[in-house]
């Protein structure tokens, strides 16, 4: 791995960090403080994540096909931008309307700043060697609660919640911006790997491309399961005889799970067609909640479903590579990724509703059910890229 490809890396990797950390994972460790301060419920601090994640899964496709045009250190050094002034506009909220309105500049910087976008520079500077480098950067991405968390409930307890939004602001503008802004590829291709042509010009490729639909069914399951079991574990593992703590303990077993994945999938050194990636992604996810609905070891079913989850962020970004080519990566990217944000902006929401009408024990039921599809549409996916025979699988 060259000098350049390291260097990239290890940017977006500090970047992906505290990224996701002060966006994404935000609310874990202040929406107690925040509804405490402001009498705010926790539903509707819920809901302002929510509504970042809409806003950033309907701007996705715009963000990809501007990093397709530039490269990516444009749209990269915006986003921090965004997510600086977003996170300024939260510290400063003293109405609904104004937590909200952060909340949307919050959206504009996840679309701008998550691994989607990561995915696209990394594409576009390496065209079909990105994999390697996807792989290692959901490695960083995987601490960023590990990193984020525990900093984030320090600042509360010493400075308060509003101190912690400033924080984040300004070690946005003060480092992950300029880590975007002076050690990103300048343009396409410019990142010292075999990239020519990585993100020129729109992918040509139909949404109705059934390796298409089949990426986005799984990707969209995938996300909503993700964030309807992240945001009511405690509920689900409490119908299951889990106390508070208990259930919190087993909550602690995802991020290493995650990381594990990452690690041996990084070890096969892309011996493997990503495909293999996506069938044991979908069929770990579906062995942990048949495993919880079933009401056995818990332990087994976290670890397992966090294996896949932690699978799953390495295929959404190789899988359509290794597919379709580097040709068109980033636009493409942009627009896998809008339906996925999508459903993970109304997942919370459905989560709540199936809980209220159906109960827990049903709820995982159904969610067992639900990851079925994904494990179908993995295999339909195989047997279409087998029978074609333009792509070595085996």
């Amino acid at each position: 791995m060259t000098r350049a490809t390291l260097r990239t890396i290890s940017a977006l990797g500090v970047v992906e960090i505290f990224a996701w950390g002060s966006s994404y994972y935000l609310m874990a460790p202040l929406s107690a403080a925040i509804g405490e301060d402001t009498g705010w419920s926790l539903g509707f601090l819920s809901g302002g994540v929510s509504l970042g994640l809409l806003v950033s899964g309907l701007s996705a496709p715009a963000v990809g096909r501007w990093i397709g045009r530039t490269g990516g250190r444009q749209a990269l050094s915006a986003g921090m931008v965004c997510l600086a002034a977003g996170l300024a506009l939260l510290g400063l909220a003293q109405s609904q309307a104004a937590y909200l309105l952060a909340w949307i500049v919050l959206g504009f910087g996840m679309a701008a700043g998550l691994y989607d976008a990561a995915f696209s520079v990394l594409g576009s500077a390496f065209g079909r060697d990105a994999r390697a480098a996807i792989t290692q950067l959901t490695l960083w991405g995987g601490f960023a609660s590990t990193v984020c968390w525990p900093l984030s409930a320090w600042m509360v307890e010493a400075f308060g919640w509003r101190a912690a939004c400033f924080g984040y602001a300004a070690l946005h503008l003060c480092v992950t911006l300029p880590l975007c802004r002076y050690l990103l590829p300048r343009a396409p291709g410019d990142g010292g790997g075999a990239a020519a042509g990585a993100a020129t010009g729109p992918a040509p490729v139909s949404g109705t491309d059934l390796r298409m639909l089949c990426i986005v069914a799984t990707g969209v399951t995938l996300t909503m399961l993700a964030t309807i079991f992240s945001i009511h574990m405690v509920t689900l593992l409490g119908a299951q005889g889990y106390t508070l703590a208990a259930a919190i303990g087993l909550g602690t077993l995802l991020g290493p799970s995650q990381v594990g994945a990452r690690v041996i999938e990084m070890l096969g050194r892309g011996r493997h067609h990503p495909i293999w990636t996506m069938i044991a992604s979908a069929t770990l996810v579906l062995i942990g909640m048949a495993t919880l609905s079933l009401g056995l070891p818990a332990v087994a079913a976290v670890v397992a479903y966090g294996a896949g989850n932690g699978l799953w962020s390495i295929t959404k970004g190789a899988l359509p590579l290794a597919i379709f080519g580097p040709e068109g990566y980033a636009p493409l990217m942009g627009r896998l990724a809008r339906p996925m944000l999508i459903a993970g902006a109304v997942a919370p929401l459905i989560g709540a509703m199936l809980i209220d009408g159906l109960g827990p024990d049903r709820t995982l039921a159904l969610l067992a059910a639900c990851a079925l599809l994904p494990v179908a549409a993995s295999g339909l996916l195989y047997l279409r890229l087998h029978s074609t025979g333009a792509q070595r699988v085996v």
